[in-house]
């Protein structure tokens, strides 16, 4: 059980035994939870990792009450860093073309997740005022990722992913699209026949905390089988936050 006050540090990963111990968290939600998996999961080592993770700044949460566990964390992505790369990792599943080619400060978000004792309190918080810094820090303009729905059924997905599709469509300026060969519209209601409190309920708490910030998702879904998952891109212009939004993301960010 989490304590009853923890005591969080929040700072970027230093060495390979920090980015291990978001592998293993990331290994909990990610696999053991979720039921995903992948090429380069260490089941053995219960390590959910890929080539991606040397190129990435790793933003962890640690609860010093616990022993110093981590027990969040998120994965970021500078453009000046995917230039060395030479892609995103996002650019496996949509076209980015949009934002590539926008002249904004870019960050690409991943692999956020949180132990199970410590959702639905302070801890998100604590992630994102990490991350506010990291934004105010490195100019960023635009931040994006995907974002996952648990399962690959999209019949059950239909009403959520509607709803996303029909009021939370970004701007065509930003609007990365679901690559051709893996295309899932997610147009697949009329506005009017989507019982929206529902199709709300359906929706994951991370991508609801990205649409009340202000943000969009992108044109198509891609399903995921290898991770049993079905996501949307979520794109967030810090350009046009309302103050309210910029005021709730920026809260703690130092400056």
């Amino acid at each position: 059980m989490t304590p009853v006050s923890p005591d969080f540090e929040l700072r970027l990963a230093r060495d390979e035994g920090d980015i291990r111990a978001a592998q293993r968290l990331r290994y909990e939600v990610f696999v053991e939870e979720l039921g995903g998996d992948g090429a380069l999961v260490d089941h053995d080592a219960r390590l959910e990792c890929d080539e991606y993770d040397p190129f990435y700044d790793h933003l962890l949460l640690r609860d010093r009450a616990r022993g110093e566990a981590v027990v969040g964390v998120y994965r970021l992505m500078r453009d000046d860093k995917a230039a060395q790369l030479g892609r995103f990792y996002s650019e496996g599943e949509y076209d980015l073309t949009p934002l590539k080619t926008s002249g904004r400060k870019l960050l690409e978000l991943g692999r956020s997740c949180l132990h199970p004792d410590y959702r639905g309190g302070m801890a998100m918080m604590n992630l994102w005022n990490g991350l506010a810094d990291y934004v105010v820090e490195h100019g960023i303009e635009v931040l994006f990722g995907v974002a996952s729905f648990h399962g690959t059924d999209i019949d059950t997905l239909k009403a959520p992913l509607s709803l996303l599709h029909h009021r939370h469509l970004a701007p065509k300026a930003l609007r990365a699209r679901a690559l051709p060969a893996h295309f899932q519209t997610m147009d697949l209601l009329a506005e009017d026949q989507i019982d929206r409190p529902a199709a709300i309920r359906a929706t994951p708490a991370l991508i609801k905390a990205y649409l009340r910030l202000g943000g969009y998702v992108g044109e198509g879904a891609f399903v995921d089988h290898a991770f049993n998952t079905t996501d949307v891109f979520l794109i967030l212009d810090t350009a046009v936050m309302s103050e309210k939004h910029r005021t709730m993301y920026m809260k703690g960010a130092r400056t």
